[in-house]
C-alpha cells in the first residue's frame, strides 16, 4: 500500500508543479489538462508496481519487460511529448519526427522543469533540466526545430533563471502555429 500512496503523491506533486509553471508560461488550460492519463489503470497500476521515487516507474517497467506499456499509453495521449509527434514521411518512406506546435513545446518545457524539481527535491538547480536534455540528445528522435527551441529555453533557464524565462515564454504566441 505504501507504493500506492507514494506514487500518487509523486504524480500529484508533479501535476501541481506543472500547473503552476503552465500558468507562468501563459498556458494554464494545458496545465489543468496535463498528464490526466496517468490516472488511467494502464499507467497508474504500472506506476505503483514499478515505483522507486527517484526516477520514472517507466524505467523499471522497461528494464523488466524490455518496453514500457505505460509509456506507450502515455505518449500516445499527451501532445506535450515529442514522441507523440511522429508520422510517416512520404519523401523518406519512414516514420520520423514532426515539428511540434509551440503551445505543446511550452508544456513540454514546464513538464521537464517540474520533473527535475520533483525528482531532485532540495538538490534542484536550474541547470538540471538542460543537463538531462543534453544527455539524451544524441539518441532522441525529435524534430530539429523543436529540439532547438526547447534547448534555447532550457539554456535561458540555466543562465537567467525561472522568472525571466517564464516571462519570455509567456510572450511567445501560444497558438498552434509553427
Amino acid at each position: 500500500m505504501n507504493k500506492f500512496f507514494s506514487h500518487l503523491k509523486t504524480i500529484l506533486k508533479h501535476r501541481h508543479t506543472v500547473i503552476v509553471h503552465c500558468y507562468k508560461a501563459g498556458i494554464l488550460w494545458r496545465g489543468l489538462l496535463h498528464d490526466l492519463s496517468k490516472f488511467s489503470w494502464t499507467e497508474f497500476s504500472a506506476g505503483v508496481k514499478y515505483y522507486q521515487g527517484t526516477r520514472s516507474p517507466n524505467e523499471g517497467e522497461r528494464e523488466q519487460k524490455g518496453y514500457s506499456a505505460a509509456w506507450m499509453h502515455h505518449k500516445g495521449r499527451n501532445r506535450h511529448h515529442f514522441e507523440y509527434w511522429t508520422d510517416y514521411n512520404p519523401e523518406t518512406k519512414k516514420v520520423g519526427p514532426v515539428k511540434m506546435p509551440v503551445v505543446f513545446v511550452k508544456e513540454m518545457f514546464c513538464d521537464r522543469v517540474a520533473a527535475s524539481k520533483v525528482y531532485q527535491g532540495k538538490n534542484y538547480q536550474n541547470a538540471q533540466p538542460l543537463e538531462y536534455f543534453q544527455r539524451g540528445k544524441a539518441r532522441r528522435a525529435i524534430h530539429p526545430e523543436t529540439s532547438d527551441l526547447l534547448e534555447s529555453w532550457l539554456v535561458m533557464l540555466k543562465d537567467q533563471g525561472e522568472e525571466k524565462t517564464f516571462a519570455y515564454i509567456k510572450k511567445i504566441k501560444k497558438g498552434i502555429e509553427r
